[in-house]
């Protein structure tokens, strides 16, 4: 039963954070709201993480099922994708590209910060 509990709150906060996302006039996505919203609640203290805890762990160990849907729909686009495969292919290998200099150059910025605030210490 706490199972189901902890289900429906989790879908009780994807709800209410579609439902705010859909009343605000910029276009936000109702998961990014509702991200937002638990966020808030954890750190206000409203909401624990016993609350969600052992269905949100369940669901992050099994993620891979619902990337089946979306994976087996795309069949439906072959011809599409087989027209344009090239430009798929071309725009994976930039986004990887730039997503890793990206990172990299965070990393680089933050471990510089830290020697700054630190004063050059390690640990």
């Amino acid at each position: 039963m706490k199972y189901l509990a902890q289900l429906a709150l989790i879908f009780a906060l994807c709800l209410v954070g579609d439902l705010v996302a859909y009343l605000l006039p910029v276009p936000i996505p109702g998961s990014v709201v509702s991200m937002l919203l638990v966020l808030l609640l954890l750190v206000s203290g409203l909401l624990k993480e016993e609350h969600l805890g052992e269905s949100a762990d369940f669901m992050l160990r099994n993620m891979t099922f619902f990337f089946i849907p979306p994976g087996v729909s795309i069949i439906r686009y072959t011809a599409i994708i087989n027209s344009i495969w090239w430009q798929l292919i071309l725009v994976n290998i930039v986004s990887v590209i730039v997503c890793f200099a990206v990172s990299s150059w965070t990393v680089m910025a933050v471990l510089s910060l830290q020697r700054m605030v630190g004063g050059g210490r390690r640990g």
